[in-house]
């Protein structure tokens, strides 16, 4: 976090202390109550509990133009951001991926090159997913690719824990936090009634709506592709499965799931107030929804190709958006949800200690 970024970070939180207005919104302004000073690991806490429902914006009577110009929502954006350039290494990688577009374009672009070239794969090709490209050849470059970025996240994460003095956690904290994520409660604003980010003065509940499908979507889908490979290893039962399978509707309802979920937060997005979030980081947000889309949409495409020429295509297609999706987790804004859920358990974590004394 910048100086700037901090001591603009001082001003607007001691005014919003002194009102307190806004007390019961959401999870950063309960915990806003407890502090007088805000050194930064205090302000990093507070802005990874944000979720940007922009509540507090719609109902302060200090934004601008009134002198005092307070907008929580746009001062949290951005130093959440920085939290994960600083954490996440290398942040010079976070800081590209989280404000540009062109290089998941780049990074998809190579990877269909190299699928096609030099996998050998056809681009018109009927033949079925696992004789384009062997099973074990999936696993040679996937693991990689899926591995690494976790090592980088673990690492990150471990750092912003203890930046903002995280300790031992108990069990209770994270089943607090998993709670808190599952539900989605902070998208509430508070009050039950919904947020304010793509409708401004009125409160609504699509973007919550969003979220639940965009996040239980991808769950669905990882676990589709985790039970898989327990399939293909544990059981010798390799793919591919029926429609009725386990994975395989797991893996067609996430999809659709997500699907529809990340287009609907596109479309929100498209109609939120610019001005409300990190502004340098608009095209990165786009660019990682529309990853997301992708990924879920042409392993739709894919298995609805299954047994026509368009199959080899479709298969480099999604293996290219699975791979640019693997190599960008620490850096996109996927790392959105795990920051939150560490800040979540974080103040689970406070409560509970100040609770026992």
């Amino acid at each position: 976090m910048s100086t700037h970024n901090h001591d603009e970070a001082v001003r607007q939180l001691t005014v919003c202390n002194a009102c307190r207005y806004c007390e019961g919104y959401c999870s950063a302004f309960k915990a806003l109550t407890r502090y007088r000073n805000f050194d930064k690991p205090t302000v990093s806490h507070l802005a990874n509990l944000c979720h940007n429902c922009r509540g507090c914006y719609y109902a302060c009577q200090y934004t601008e133009p009134h002198e005092f110009a307070i907008n929580i929502p746009a001062l949290l954006a951005d130093i959440r951001a920085q939290n994960w350039e600083q954490h996440i290494k290398p942040s010079g990688l976070s800081t590209l991926l989280q404000a540009k577009l062109w290089p998941y374009v780049l990074m998809t672009g190579v990877f269909m090159v190299l699928f096609s070239m030099g996998t050998g794969v056809s681009w018109m090709s009927s033949e079925a997913f696992y004789t384009s490209l062997s099973h074990s050849t999936l696993v040679s470059i996937f693991l990689p690719l899926f591995v690494l970025p976790w090592i980088a996240l673990f690492f990150g994460l471990r750092s912003y824990w203890k930046s903002v003095g995280g300790s031992r956690v108990a069990i209770s904290d994270i089943n607090s936090a998993l709670k808190s994520a599952a539900t989605m409660d902070n998208l509430t604003g508070g009050h039950g009634q919904g947020c304010h980010y793509e409708a401004a003065e009125r409160y609504t509940h699509l973007r919550r709506w969003a979220h639940h499908a965009t996040m239980y979507g991808f769950l669905m889908c990882f676990a589709s592709t985790s039970l898989a490979t327990i399939y293909h290893y544990v059981f010798d039962l390799p793919a591919p499965y029926s429609l009725f399978s386990v994975p395989k509707l797991l893996g067609v309802v996430g999809g659709v799931m997500l699907s529809c979920g990340t287009a609907a937060l596109a479309a929100l997005k498209w109609k939120a107030d610019t001005k409300l979030g990190s502004l340098k980081r608009t095209n990165g947000e786009y660019a990682f929804i529309g990853l997301l889309f992708s990924v879920s949409t042409t392993g739709l495409l894919l298995y609805w190709a299954s047994g026509t020429d368009f199959a080899a295509g479709w298969l480099i297609i999604h293996l290219s958006f699975i791979a640019t999706f693997f190599i960008s987790i620490p850096y996109s804004k996927m790392v959105h949800g795990l920051f939150r859920l560490a800040a979540l358990c974080r103040e689970a974590q406070i409560q509970r200690l100040a609770s026992t004394g």
